[in-house]
């Protein structure tokens, strides 16, 4: 008998599906016809134990037993799912062949290898664990899966590092969560401080950024625009750019504060002959953006629509495992495989079936002009291995929630884009010489508006260039040229404070973190990859700081509470900073490409934590006093996928 051990029922419901029927429905599992089993875990059916699992006396609270270190690591039963893991305990024993069809992420992957792990299985059974990767619940898609199935030892890395990841979070939040509980309970704090290596320098940002605005003062700057204009009464705009000799009164981007000068430059200018000294015409051709993983997906939908990550999330899954409209959306690939190519046909008139329920993003997907047999970058096999992009499938529906649509749409488009020819255009920038003085207009003439057609404008035809400028269209120049200076403009402007966070930049700042670490030697090899927590955690990770009173939001502004705030003035800076955890994302992602091991990310860590505890005791955080609420769990750890950073 082959017994199959899905992550969740509508996983396995899946698989069951396209097995020989009649079926027979168990508790908890399902027979066909051939005699093969579907069974599934209920997301975690194990978890890590608790301090006091390994000594009764850790259930106290104290410095003395910090770092609380286990020599030994054990899973315990979840109390609520305990009915299903003995269900798998008994037709693990008699079945001859396991196929593992956890999700296809690093979590997933140590999910049900915990389960096979736990109930004992060894030997030959072990080792012929078959892999099953499903990416999309639709019964073509799933019976191809099982047309596919991998060994399971291929993906002992990946496990590995989803175990790393669980203990080290284990490790670190169960530590420094106590350490500074009880000194904020010495300084008057009530409730749980919980500290964690990716929750806490997320909240770090956020402080910092609050700080930078609070602290701004904005200042005057000054631009100078000559009003140009040919022999033939054809006129444009070109900006001053300040020559070296103007550097004393240019701030660190270049801008001129000096209201004085600009005023000189402009009656200097003013009325004078002026000529081309430089006509550079480019022709660009950008490539469609690539089909959405989950961030890039909850930044576009939190710009567009104001939606939240988890929000976010929380459709994607219900597309997915409900609908059937989208693949696996915990996704942190970017890419397709060549596989999926031959399905574009079939995608691309699902998609058409489904636009008249999208509104203005439905009309221009089907009024697109795709190229079915365009091949874009994102098919790259060497690109992706246990998921890939989100992109979706070929069921056909009309019954659309209006946000189940809006996200729908957004991955419809990014899908169908890879089937349109590249945005084409000229980049034309013009230097001009007025008396000793160098101005520069650029402009932007389309060729051909490819992909971006079916991108909806938010504001119509308005085009700006860097500087927020509304850009021109240019006449024909030629260098050499001569043109006449007309009455120069001086236009004053103000610097501007950072912006607080929204859910997007907040995001983007998570998938993004090698722009916030301080270390610049670690900053130049970070991948663009690495960031702080994975696809299927960020969502999370953000509402738990709005959970635990650290974070509030207003509209779309995210900031810190007083809380946040002195928790951060609190804790040592390397637990502030992205530094620590971006090595730990770097090492995570080497374990999981079999380039570096277990040990080289835990024996460092567990060193590190007697340093961390011991710096604890020297803080007493008088701004947490008479804050907190004693209702707060002294639990620091949450449920979810064992090793979801924190």
């Amino acid at each position: 008998m082959r017994l199959f051990i899905a992550e969740k029922p509508s996983l396995g419901r899946a698989i069951a599906e396209v097995l020989p029927k009649p079926h027979k429905k168990g508790e908890g599992f399902i027979t066909a016809a051939n005699g093969d089993i579907v069974s599934w875990c209920i997301g975690h059916l194990l978890e890590q134990q608790q301090p006091e699992a390994y000594d009764p006396a850790f259930k106290k609270w104290t410095h003395e037993h910090l770092p609380i270190i286990p020599q030994q690591w054990q899973l315990g039963i979840k109390k609520q799912t305990a009915k299903q893991l003995a269900v798998l305990r008994k037709l693990v024993k008699q079945a001859e062949q396991l196929v593992h069809a956890g999700d296809p992420d690093r979590e997933g992957q140590l999910l049900v290898d915990e389960v096979i792990n736990f109930l004992g299985v060894t030997g030959t059974k072990k080792n012929t664990v078959q892999r099953c990767l499903i990416s999309d619940l639709n019964p073509s898609a799933v019976k191809n899966s099982l047309n596919n199935l991998r060994n399971n030892r291929d993906f002992i890395a990946l496990s590995t590092s989803a175990l790393a990841r669980s203990r080290a979070d284990w490790l670190y939040g169960i530590n420094l969560t106590r350490a500074y509980t009880l000194q904020g309970q010495k300084a008057g704090y009530n409730g749980v401080l919980s500290v964690g290596r990716v929750q806490t320098p997320l909240l770090g940002l956020v402080v910092r950024r609050d700080q930078a605005i609070a602290d701004f003062v904005s200042k005057a700057f000054y631009e100078v625009w000559a009003n140009l204009e040919t022999k033939q009464g054809q006129g444009f705009k070109a900006k001053w750019q300040p020559s070296e000799q103007c550097a004393k009164f240019l701030d660190e981007q270049g801008r001129n504060l000096s209201q004085a000068l600009a005023q000189n430059v402009a009656s200097r200018i003013s009325g004078q002959p002026a000529q081309v000294v430089s006509v550079k015409r480019e022709h660009k051709k950008q490539p469609a953006p690539l089909p959405y993983n989950l961030s890039a997906l909850q930044i576009d939908a939190s710009k567009a629509f104001g939606m939240s990550a988890k929000q976010v999330l929380d459709i994607c899954q219900d597309l997915y495992e409900r609908q059937k409209l989208i693949t696996y959306p915990r996704s942190d690939c970017r890419y397709l495989p060549m596989s999926h190519f031959k399905q574009a046909k079939q995608v691309h008139a699902a998609v058409l079936s489904n636009s008249q329920n999208l509104g203005q993003q439905g009309k221009l997907l089907s009024d697109a002009r795709v190229d079915l047999g365009r091949q874009s970058k994102a098919w790259n096999d060497k690109k992706v291995d246990a998921h890939h992009a989100i992109i979706p499938t070929q069921k056909v529906t009309n019954n659309l929630s209006a946000n189940h649509a809006k996200i729908y749409a957004l991955i419809c488009r990014n899908y169908l884009a890879q089937f349109l020819a590249a945005h084409e255009f000229y980049g034309v920038r013009v230097e001009v010489e007025i008396g000793s003085g160098l101005f520069t207009a650029v402009a932007k003439e389309l060729i051909c508006d490819g992909w971006k057609s079916i991108f909806v404008r938010s504001v119509k035809a308005t085009v700006h260039d860097n500087n927020g400028n509304t850009q021109q269209l240019l006449p024909k120049l030629e260098e050499g040229q001569e043109l006449k200076s007309l009455d120069a403009e001086v236009s004053e402007k103000f610097t501007s404070a950072p912006k607080a966070y929204t859910d997007a930049s907040l995001l983007a700042a998570m998938t993004g973190i090698s722009s916030h670490v301080n270390d610049l030697q670690l900053r130049k090899v970070l991948r663009e990859t690495d960031g702080l927590g994975t696809e299927a955690t960020r969502a999370g990770i953000i509402e738990l700081l709005f959970s635990r009173g650290f974070l509030t939001r207003t509209g779309k502004t995210i900031t810190a509470t007083q809380t946040g705030r002195s928790l951060i003035e609190a804790l040592p800076e390397v637990a502030t900073y992205p530094d620590m955890t971006a090595r730990w994302e770097a090492e995570l992602s080497a374990i999981s490409e079999g380039k570096s091991q277990y040990n080289k990310l835990m024996i460092p860590l567990q060193q590190q934590l007697h340093s961390l505890v011991s710096q604890s005791l020297g803080v007493l955080p008088k701004g947490l006093s008479g804050l907190g609420k004693k209702s707060f769990r002294r639990k620091p750890m949450t449920k979810g996928k064992v090793g979801r950073s924190r």
